[in-house]
């Protein structure tokens, strides 16, 4: 073998041996491959808001270890719209924390993180709220997450979380066919709904159900100062959701 060959080898075997290094298979079992499996793939996009004073500072905090320890998104989107990556789609994500939704309760492993740049009490700019729905039908189209499956992260932590505040317009994002709404030609539900029952289904968790009322208010009502009881409303609401979630 001449020098220049074997210079030209070299990198071809540093690169054959890293690749070995991080190959998915235990050297104790002898590798026989099935072709029955596919990638592991997130079901649910989490919304949360910065609570910070700029893009810069919220970037530094997903990327750094902080006073409340190591946090990350998969995106980050800016009130003027700018939008940035941090973590692979492939990768999981430390944005969701304690909590659950429905009967997923390790909601890192199985969803996708967008922070919006926001402090948590102002209104969401039309440039940021336009990018975020190019990215949602990005994420929706290209993992296959339905459309449905975006949610607040208060709607899995009520009793941690506050985000992304009573001024999200979740309206405008189910308009777009993102989360969920209810049918305004619903106007009651049946005699016998009962609405906690109702707010489970949805996917609230009820360990305190006060705090899973009032997420739900802050979510589909805009409001902070309804209290922690489900009213007439509320029973509305959770029928037609719960209603336009059998329809085919």
């Amino acid at each position: 073998m001449t020098r220049a060959l074997r210079i030209l080898l070299l990198p071809c075997l540093a690169l054959l041996l890293a690749a070995c290094a991080h190959a998915p298979r235990n050297p104790m079992a002898h590798w026989v491959p099935s072709s029955n499996f596919n990638a592991r793939q997130p079901v649910l996009i989490v919304i949360h808001h910065t609570e910070q004073d700029s893009v810069q500072q919220s970037l530094d905090t997903l990327r750094t270890r902080n006073s409340g320890g190591q946090v990350s998104a998969h995106y980050l989107v800016g009130k003027d719209g700018s939008l940035y990556q941090l973590v692979s789609e492939a990768d999981r994500a430390w944005h969701a924390g304690a909590g659950r939704w429905g009967t997923i309760t390790d909601v890192n492993s199985a969803s996708i993180g967008i922070e919006l740049d926001n402090d948590g009490r102002s209104p969401f700019p039309p440039g940021q709220v336009a990018t975020l729905l190019r990215l949602l039908d990005d994420l929706c189209t290209r993992l296959r997450i339905p459309r449905s499956q975006v949610i607040g992260h208060a709607d899995l932590a009520p009793s941690r979380k506050v985000d992304p505040s009573r001024w999200f317009p979740w309206q405008q994002l189910a308009a777009a066919g993102y989360g969920e709404w209810p049918d305004p030609a619903d106007t009651a539900a049946p005699a016998g709904f009962d609405p906690w029952l109702g707010l489970q289904a949805v996917g609230y968790p009820l360990d305190s159900p006060a705090d899973a009322a009032r997420a739900f208010h802050r979510h589909f009502r805009g409001r902070d100062d309804l209290g922690d009881q489900l009213d007439a409303e509320d029973a509305r609401i959770l029928y037609s959701l719960l209603r336009l979630r059998r329809q085919p």
